[in-house]
């Protein structure tokens, strides 16, 4: 089996990426597939893809069934079968070197590997003030002070196992929320997380997806969900119960995933 498989969701990427994906090949030494995920079919990025299709490590085309980015993301979940399940931006060139890393991290017992901008190693450039104001802000705060084990809260760049994708439900609908959502769960969960440093350089082609104030408020009910299991010592048993409430109403996999939690 695959021990990863590699989530990019892509809007209009064009031949751009070819890069990504070359970087990717030569980059990691982990076994993976690529799952490249798209709304459209008329997505320009797709023309591209099809001498990858056969490599031994293939890249796969996956439609999203959402909607947005966050729809494409969690297509590529639901049609992941990996043990860990990495989400990589469609414009990264920089980090493809770090991926064997956050798999050895997992390899030891983590749930999540965050790349983190934030820690010795990392860096952040090229960002909007607003944008890179409340992301370092709302970072530190929830690591220092509501004690969460990674420096970089909303990175969507982040290494997931199928424990945390099969049995921790998502309850966020927007953009990349789901990241902080997973991370804060899985640490009510006291369930294993770890980090890497790396390199974010805002994108000079194509459009960025990421709506800082539409997805604010969102943001912020996870960001103060840290602080609750910290300080109001909430137990893992609340984010239990919700995944079994969450699989009594999807369409398969009940009667599994119900059985984890007894």
């Amino acid at each position: 089996m695959t021990e990863l498989d590699i989530v990019i969701p892509v809007y209009n990427e064009g031949e751009s990426i070819v890069q990504v994906l070359e970087s990717l090949y030569a980059g990691v030494k982990t076994p993976f597939r690529i799952l490249v995920c798209y709304d459209r079919d008329d997505d320009n990025t797709l023309p591209f893809l099809a001498p990858y299709q056969d490599r031994e490590f293939p890249v796969l085309t996956v439609k999203n069934r959402g909607v947005g980015a966050h729809g494409a993301i969690t297509t590529g979940f639901q049609d992941s079968t990996a043990p860990a399940v990495l989400v990589f931006p469609a414009d990264d060139l920089h980090n493809a070197g770090v991926i064997d890393r956050m798999v050895a991290l997992f390899r030891e017992g983590c749930d999540i590997v965050a790349a983190s901008r934030f820690m010795p190693g990392g860096k952040m450039e090229g960002c909007p003030l607003l944008k890179s104001t409340l992301v370092r802000a709302s970072s530190f705060t929830l690591h220092h002070l509501a004690r969460v084990p990674s420096r970089d809260a909303s990175n969507g760049f982040r290494l997931f196992s199928r424990r945390v994708l099969d049995t921790i439900p998502i309850e966020s609908d927007q953009g990349f929320i789901y990241s902080i959502e997973l991370l804060v769960k899985c640490h009510r969960l006291r369930w294993g997380i770890g980090e890497v440093p790396a390199v974010w350089i805002e994108r000079t082609s194509g459009k960025s997806r990421f709506r800082i104030l539409k997805w604010l408020p969102g943001y912020l009910r996870w960001y103060f969900y840290g602080y609750a299991t910290t300080y109001l010592r909430l137990s893992p048993g609340r984010v239990r119960r919700s995944a079994i409430e969450w699989a009594a109403v999807t369409d398969s996999g009940v009667t599994e995933r119900q059985a984890i939690h007894k």
